[in-house]
C-alpha cells in the first residue's frame, strides 16, 4: 500500500476530519457548501423569477413541471457520481494514496458511459414522460423545450458533480463554492440575456443554466488539477477489474435512489398537474423557495458524509456516533428556524416570482410553503442518516429508504386527496420523508453496532 505521510504537506485543499471536535468541523466544512448549493438552486429561482415576469404564467408552469423528471434523470446521473465520493473519502481517512488515485479513475469510466447513455434516453424520451404526468396541454409543448435542453448538458451536469464530488470528499468547501458564485452570476446574466433580450423564453433559461454549470465544472477541473495527490499517470488508467465493481456497487443503488425518489415525485407532480394550472404555477413557485430551505438538509447531509467516510477508514467508531448525534441535533434547529422565516416572510419572497395581479396564485404558493417548510425536521434527520449510511460503504439500506419514499408518495398521494383534497398531497410528500427517516434512523443504529465488521471490509477490499 502507497501511504500517503509522504504527500500529506501537498494536500493544502483537503481537510483532515479524523481530529477535532466533529460539530465544528461539519458546520466548518457544510457552510461553504451550503452557500454554494443555496447558489446552485438559485440557478432555478433565477429562471423563474425571469421566466415568471419576463414570459408569463404558463411559462412559470412549464418550466416548474419538469422538476420531478429533472431531478429522475439527473439524480440518477449525480448518484454514479456520488461513488466516487465514498471511496475518496474512505482511503483520504485510510492515506492510501494509490487506491485513491484509482477510485477516482475507474469511476470516470463508469460516470462516462452512464452520462451519454442517460443523455440519449432522456432526450428521446421526455415528451412521453411529461405526457404521462398529465402536463397540461397550453404548457406541454413549452416543457418540453425546456427540459430537453437541459438534458443536453448532462454530462456537463455530471463532470461538475463528479469533480466538486472529489473535492468536496478530500475536504475542499472553499473551491466548489467559489465554482458556484462564478456560475450563479454567469446564469443570472445570461437568463437576462438569453429571456427579456433576444426573447428566446424558456429555452433562453435552459442555455443559461447549461452554460454556467460548464464554467464550474471547468474550474472544478481546473482546482483538481492542482492538488498533488491527484496527479495521475497513465497507470492509473489501467482497468483495475475489483476496483472498478467496487465503485459500480457503491453508486448504481445511490443512482437507483434516487431515480425511485424521482419516480414517486412525479407521481405527486401528476396529482398536482390534476388540479390545474393554476395550482401548477403556485406549487412550482413554492417549490422554489422549499428547494432552497431543503439545502440545509442536504447540504450538512453530504458534509456529515465525508466526516464519517474519513472516520471509517480510520477506524474511529465513537467519532462517527457522535458526530452524527450533534450535526442532527444543529439541522433540526436550523430547519425549525427556516420554517419560521417562511411563515413571517413567505409572502414577500413569493412576491418576487408572481405578480400581484395573480394573488390566487400566491395564495396557492404560501400555503405549500408554510405547509411544508415545517416538516423539514424529518428531512434533516433523513439526509444526515442517509448519507453517513453512504459513506460507510452502505449503500443498500439508503436504496431501499428511496422505495420507501416511493411507496408512501404513491400510496398517501392516492388516499389522502380523497379526504383532503390538494392539502392531501402535499401531506403525501411530509409522509415520505418522515418514514424514510425512521426506517433509516433505525438501520443506522444497528449497524453502528457492527462498526469493525464493516472496517474489515474495508481494509479487505
Amino acid at each position: 500500500m502507497e501511504s500517503m505521510n509522504k504527500e500529506e504537506g501537498n494536500m493544502e485543499h483537503g481537510m483532515d476530519m479524523t481530529k477535532g471536535d466533529p460539530v465544528r468541523l461539519i458546520l466548518a466544512f457544510g457552510t461553504p457548501l451550503l452557500f454554494g448549493n443555496i447558489l446552485q438552486q438559485l440557478y432555478n429561482f433565477v429562471d423563474t423569477v425571469v421566466v415568471g415576469r419576463g414570459v408569463g404564467i404558463d411559462a412559470l408552469a412549464a418550466v416548474g413541471t419538469t422538476g420531478s423528471i429533472h431531478f429522475l434523470v439527473l439524480g440518477f446521473v449525480m448518484g454514479m457520481a456520488q461513488g466516487v465520493s465514498i471511496l475518496v473519502s474512505q482511503y483520504f481517512g485510510a492515506k492510501d494514496v494509490n487506491r485513491l488515485k484509482r477510485a477516482v479513475t475507474m469511476s470516470a469510466y463508469i460516470n462516462l458511459l452512464v452520462g451519454i447513455g442517460m443523455s440519449v434516453a432522456s432526450v428521446a424520451g421526455s415528451r412521453w414522460m411529461l405526457e404521462w404526468m398529465n402536463t397540461p396541454p397550453e404548457i406541454l409543448d413549452m416543457a418540453v423545450v425546456y427540459i430537453q435542453r437541459i438534458f443536453c448538458g448532462i454530462l456537463i451536469s455530471l463532470a461538475y458533480n463528479f469533480f466538486s464530488g472529489i473535492l468536496r470528499a478530500l475536504g475542499d468547501a472553499r473551491n466548489p463554492l467559489i465554482a458556484m458564485v462564478i456560475a450563479f452570476f454567469i446564469n443570472t446574466i445570461l437568463d437576462v440575456v438569453f429571456v427579456m433580450g433576444l426573447d428566446m423564453g424558456v429555452a433562453g433559461a435552459a442555455y443559461a443554466t447549461v452554460l454556467a454549470q460548464g464554467v464550474s465544472a471547468l474550474y472544478c477541473l481546473v482546482c483538481l488539477r492542482k492538488v498533488e495527490v491527484l496527479r495521475l499517470k497513465a497507470a492509473d488508467w489501467r482497468m483495475d477489474g475489483r476496483l472498478l465493481a467496487r465503485s459500480f456497487a457503491l453508486s448504481l443503488p445511490v443512482a437507483l435512489m434516487n431515480a425511485v425518489t424521482a419516480v414517486g415525485v412525479m407521481v405527486l407532480q401528476a396529482a398536482i398537474n390534476g388540479f390545474g394550472a393554476l395550482y401548477v404555477a403556485g406549487y412550482t413557485a413554492a417549490s422554489k423557495i422549499i428547494v432552497i430551505l431543503e439545502q440545509i438538509s442536504s447540504t450538512f447531509g453530504f458534509a456529515t458524509a465525508t466526516y464519517v467516510g474519513q472516520n471509517m477508514g480510520a477506524g474511529l467508531p465513537e467519532r462517527i456516533r457522535a458526530g452524527v448525534w450533534k450535526i442532527n441535533m444543529a439541522v433540526l434547529v436550523m430547519n425549525a428556524f427556516s420554517a419560521l422565516v417562511m411563515l413571517l416572510g413567505g409572502r414577500f419572497l413569493l412576491g418576487l416570482m408572481v405578480s400581484s395581479a395573480q394573488q390566487d396564485v400566491v395564495d396557492i404558493a404560501y400555503h405549500c410553503l408554510v405547509f411544508l417548510s415545517c416538516f423539514l425536521v424529518a428531512l434533516g434527520v433523513l439526509w444526515v442518516v442517509r448519507c453517513s449510511l453512504q459513506a460507510m460503504g452502505d449503500t443498500v439500506f439508503p436504496m431501499l429508504s428511496g422505495f420507501l419514499e416511493f411507496g408512501s408518495r404513491v400510496f398517501f398521494v392516492w388516499l389522502f386527496p380523497r379526504f383532503f383534497g390538494f392539502d392531501g398531497v402535499l401531506g403525501s410528500e411530509v409522509s415520505a420523508w418522515i418514514g424514510a427517516a425512521v426506517f433509516l434512523g433505525i438501520v443506522f443504529g444497528y449497524r453502528m453496532r457492527y462498526f469493525r465488521h464493516e472496517r474489515a471490509i474495508i481494509q479487505e477490499a
